[in-house]
């Protein structure tokens, strides 16, 4: 079983940037395919982005796509999330989640683990 805890979240003007961090524990990293998801008040969780376990495969929602990056060290046992020129509707809680290796689900049900959630915040 693996333990996830996001951290990075804040409170950022529309156009700048954060780098979210996904740290594990209790397993090792590299047996798991990752997600981010995000939720904003009154909504579905949605899918933002995925990265294989090698790291050499990921996907991206749509509006995120050019934007947002996806990186993972599997040696430090972290996955990341880079979002560049964010948007008010960018806000929501953030939330990293594992799954066994395999595909990229954008189906937030297909995943086993969940952290906790790091909020963020975009102002106009």
């Amino acid at each position: 079983q693996v333990q996830l805890v996001e951290s990075g979240g804040g409170l950022v003007q529309a156009g700048g940037s954060l780098r979210l961090s996904c740290a594990a524990s209790g397993r090792t990293l590299s047996s798991y395919t990752m997600g981010w998801f995000r939720q904003a008040p009154g909504k579905e969780r949605e899918f933002v982005g995925g990265i294989s376990w090698s790291g050499g495969t990921t996907l991206y929602e749509d509006s995120v796509k050019g934007r947002f990056t996806i990186s993972r060290d599997n040696a430090k046992n972290t996955v990341y999330l880079q979002m560049n020129s964010l948007k008010p509707e960018d806000t929501a809680v953030y939330y990293c989640a594992a799954r066994g290796r395999g595909g990229i689900y954008y189906n937030h049900r297909m995943y086993d683990y969940w952290g906790q959630g790091t909020p963020v915040t975009v102002s106009s």
